[in-house]
């Protein structure tokens, strides 16, 4: 039977435990303490009363010889004895602590004492004087009789001492009693520790620790007795509660790991639905393309049995149909256009904001068309990107359907991933546009620089033909048919040069020192002229398209060389640095470059190098003095490279 304790906490119960036990200690050490100082108290009652009997027989001899001699000494020292004597008796009756000297609380033993003193004061001392004055007369019977009453007197002392020495052997006697007590205390008080110990704390660990053991082996049912009110009493109380919760999660942990089980494969099926959804909405495709198959998917992953993609005509505030699947084409067709704020979906899409309407619980007239296809659930959710609405999307479903908060959240994610892939088809279409134009604004340009004015050139030549043949002036005739064969040579090398340039392209992962070379090494086969390219340093490798307008540039330079320099050597070099800087020199007639700066915005090849030059961060740099040739310096600043250290130099002649 588990036996209930209440009282105090164990560390309180722990004190007053060891406060008995110590109180009962210092009660046994006290009274041993106390016996043995009786014992050296009546020890030295019997040393004195021991000294008394040899000074008693002292005092007589001192006596005797004071007769005898008649020295006055001897018999001052028989005084001196005598007043020792009385100070021993009166010290026997006070007592000293100091010593200690204790005289026994025997009454037969203070009776004695006291007759003892009681004889002294009224026979032996002044028999002692009698016969020292009768000594001193020549009378001897005085020491005759004093010398019977010393041996009376001693005699009782002695049993002063006897007395003594009876009661210390019995104070002896009692000490070792209680030292056999203290023996057995001490033996009483380990089992009563020991006993205690097992009950306050040894039986509680035990039972917990069983209770583990019996937890351990499944056993959940398992509890520990309360049988205290103390820590160990919390700690059951606290064993049992988490047993009883352990049991009860037990008890559910198959339902809990089932619904783990689902809620873990609801989003993993999320997860991959996002992923399959990112992964179409990033391959190569028409958006048409892409959002029939974000449809599909969304379809299948909801067991829906229909899908719209909608998108806003920002114009008109209209919602036009983009694509769909498995929607019936009566039902596509009447749902081709639809205005902002109509229908369930314009609705949405006016407040931008996702919906899911069961047709059941709304008024009948509205959602027609779609109760007429058979659809009961219609849900809508917004195609947006930074809160600005693009469209929105559908599922239709035939039979009443709720979505759950977190498919909710899932299908406005998605469509927000529709949106992004959506506005980058648009910026990729403009970005197209872009290119086109530009690049037309370039031919524009190339055409005016060149086959424009040779072809206006050699319309001036054939009217002066003209004139020539009227006038059948056949020197003119000579000179200017050599002169249009001029021209017609000019725009042949122009178109074949506009045509090279327009070809140009930049090989995938190919270094810019090599498209520069191949370059011109093509130039040099052209024009003729002799080539020469260095290329040093080391730096961060180029962009695709900043590569691409760097091999304009430098072409546009290398064809004004052609057209004006009057050049026979050009040198191109590449330095590679935290800034490339690409350099191309030639021998020819050189210009005064503070006149063509006021002549600039006649120049269209330098404005096209600067053109494309800003279009790339970088800058153009012409250094020339007439018949000193030219040097035109591109700078393009490509952020923090690395200098390499022992560079190659390659030089190509042709």
């Amino acid at each position: 039977m588990p036996v209930n304790l209440p009282g105090p906490r164990l560390s309180g119960k722990l004190f007053w435990i060891a406060i008995v036990f110590l109180a009962v200690a210092l009660a046994a050490v006290g009274f041993t303490l106390y016996e043995s100082w009786k014992l050296e108290g009546g020890a030295a009652v019997i040393n004195d009363m021991g000294s008394e009997r040899m000074r008693s027989y002292r005092i007589a001899y001192l006596l005797a010889e004071s007769v005898r001699t008649g020295d006055p000494s001897v018999r001052e020292q028989m005084r001196t004895e005598m007043r020792r004597f009385e100070d021993v008796l009166t010290g026997l009756k006070v007592g000293d602590p100091v010593r200690p000297l204790v005289l026994p609380r025997d009454r037969e033993i203070v009776a004695e004492l006291d007759a003892v003193e009681e004889r002294w004061f009224s026979t032996i001392k002044p028999l002692i004087e009698r016969a020292a004055t009768a000594a001193a007369a020549g009378n001897p019977e005085g020491l005759n009789m004093l010398r019977a009453e010393i041996n009376a007197f001693v005699e009782r002392i002695d049993q002063v001492v006897r007395l003594t020495e009876a009661n210390n052997a019995r104070n002896i006697a009692i000490l070792r009693y209680m030292q056999f007590g203290l023996i057995a205390l001490a033996l009483a008080g380990a089992v009563t520790l020991i006993y205690l110990m097992f009950l306050l704390v040894v039986r509680p660990v035990n039972s917990l620790a069983d209770g583990i053991r019996r937890m351990t082996a499944g056993e959940f049912s398992a509890r520990v007795p309360v049988e205290t009110d103390d820590e160990f009493g919390d700690l059951a109380e606290g064993f049992n509660r988490m047993a009883s919760r352990l049991q009860e999660s037990y008890a559910t942990l198959e339902e809990r790991v089932a619904e783990k089980t689902i809620d873990l494969a609801a989003r993993n099926r999320e997860l991959a639905a996002l992923y399959e959804v990112s992964r179409l909405l990033n391959e190569p495709a028409s958006t048409e393309e892409f959002c029939r198959g974000f449809l599909r998917r969304l379809m299948a992953l909801h067991d829906a049995a229909g899908g719209a993609v909608r998108l806003v005509d920002a114009s008109t505030s209209q919602l036009h149909l983009y694509a769909h699947e498995g929607l019936t084409s009566e039902f596509a067709s009447e749902e081709r256009c639809i205005d902002m704020g109509e229908c369930l979906c314009g609705s949405a899409a006016q407040v931008n904001r996702s919906a899911v309407d069961v047709l059941d619980d709304i008024a009948p007239d509205v959602a027609a068309d779609c109760r007429k296809a058979g659809y009961r659930t219609v849900a809508i959710f917004p195609i947006r990107l930074k809160r600005e609405l693009l469209g929105i999307f559908n599922l239709y479903f035939k039979t009443p359907r709720a979505i759950s908060p977190e498919d909710r959240e899932l299908l406005d994610a998605l469509g927000q991933h529709l949106a992004i892939a959506i506005e980058n088809q648009r910026l990729a279409s403009r970005d197209r546009e872009l290119a086109v134009f530009e690049e037309r604004s370039l031919l524009a340009r190339e055409l005016h620089d060149s086959i424009a004015q040779s072809l206006a050139f050699l319309n001036i030549q054939v009217q002066l033909l003209e004139d020539s043949l009227r006038r059948d002036a056949r020197g003119e005739i000579t000179e200017v048919l050599s002169n249009i064969r001029e021209g017609v040579q000019e725009s042949y090398d122009n178109v074949r040069e506009l045509l090279t340039h327009f070809r140009v392209r930049v090989k995938q992962e190919e270094d810019v020192g090599v498209a520069l070379r191949r370059m011109l090494e093509r130039f040099g086969a052209q024009s003729g002229l002799a080539v020469e390219f260095s290329d040093s340093g080391t730096g961060v490798p180029l962009h695709a398209e900043s590569q691409l307008q760097v091999l304009h540039i430098l072409q546009e330079a290398l064809s004004n060389v052609r057209k004006h320099a009057g050049a026979t050597r050009v040198r191109l070099a590449v330095q590679r640095d935290a800034d490339y800087r690409f350099t191309v020199a030639d021998d020819g007639s050189g210009f005064d470059v503070g006149e063509a700066a006021d002549a600039a915005d006649s120049h269209i090849g330098l404005r096209i190098m600067r053109e494309r030059a800003q279009r790339i961060g970088a800058t153009v740099e012409v250094q020339s003095k007439p018949r000193s040739g030219a040097i035109v310096t591109l700078t393009l600043p490509v952020g923090q490279g690395t200098t390499g250290s022992g560079a190659t130099v390659n030089e190509v002649h042709a």
